[in-house]
This record gives C-alpha cells, structure tokens and sequence, in this order.
C-alpha cells in the first residue's frame, strides 16, 4: 500500500545533493530507491551525493562516483553496507536485470536504481519511488517521494530537520 506522496522543491544543485547528504546515513541495506525522470533531471546527481555522503557517515574513504549508463551498475562498499548505483537507461528486457545481480541486491543493499521503468515485474515492493521533474527555473526541480510509510516517514523527518 503507498501513502501519499512527499514533495520537495529544490532551486539548486546544491539543495538537491544537501537533501540526498541528509537522507544517506537514514538507509538501511535492503532500501531501495526508484530514481524516475526525465535525462537532466538531477537523479544521478542526486545519486551521486547520497552516495558519497555515505561513504563519509560510515567512515569510508571519498570515492569518484561516476555515472553508471555504460556499466550498468557500479558498486560501493562503505565498511558499514553495500551500495548499489544502477542506471538502467540502456537495457531492453527485465530479465537483463537478473543477469546483473540486481534482484539479489535489493534484499542485502542499499539500491539507487535510475529507469526503473525497465524492472518490469522485478521492481521491488517496498521500494521508494522519488520522481524528479523540472520546476520553472532553470535549476529548480521538483522531487516527489512515494512508498511505504516507513520510508516516507524517515523522508518526511529528513525534510522538518534540514536547512534545505
């Protein structure tokens, strides 16, 4: 059952990557987050710095976070948890997404999975989907946050909590 949806409007870079720096060290392995949106729209920036921030709250040292549309997936392990980056933008069948291991992570890992549309029935239940879209200004987005009611409720806190 999904719950209303949360909404955030960013009006920079800075502020999106600020609110994904505030919602890492939330995760725990087996969340999964749904990067839907449209090329540009800010999800593998948002990726990009939950992921280093991470990396940072579980004491483990900076790593380059590259986008992973040629590799598909790329992996990172913080001492504490195993995060996995997936930019599904390039596969045409769901059943890629088994040969990649992904199905698998989402029951141990941290998962940021951009495209999710290509999961088809793979996409996880408890999933959270974050929706991002352009908002009037050129660097403003506007970010939807939909799932179960526990993750909306660790959003919800990360959105009354920050400066964002």
């Amino acid at each position: 059952m999904r719950a209303a949806s949360l909404q955030f409007q960013s009006f920079s870079p800075q502020a999106t990557e600020a609110l994904a720096a505030r919602l890492a060290p939330r995760l725990a392995p087996g969340d999964t987050l749904l990067l839907e949106g449209p090329i540009g729209s800010g999800k593998t920036a948002f990726a990009r710095a939950l992921i280093q921030a991470r990396l940072a709250a579980d004491g483990a040292p900076p790593e380059d976070v590259p986008s992973p549309t040629f590799t598909l997936v790329q992996t990172y392990d913080t001492g504490q948890t195993e995060i996995w980056h997936a930019d599904l933008y390039r596969l045409t069948h769901p059943d890629e997404v088994e040969e990649l291991g992904l199905t698998e992570a989402f029951e141990t890992a941290i998962c940021l999975v951009e495209w999710p549309d290509r999961l088809g029935s793979l996409r996880p239940e408890g999933a959270m989907l974050v929706t991002f879209s352009a908002g009037p200004g050129e660097e403003e987005r506007h970010l939807a946050f939909s799932g179960p009611e526990r993750q909306l409720s660790v959003v919800s806190e990360v959105l009354k909590d920050s400066d964002v």
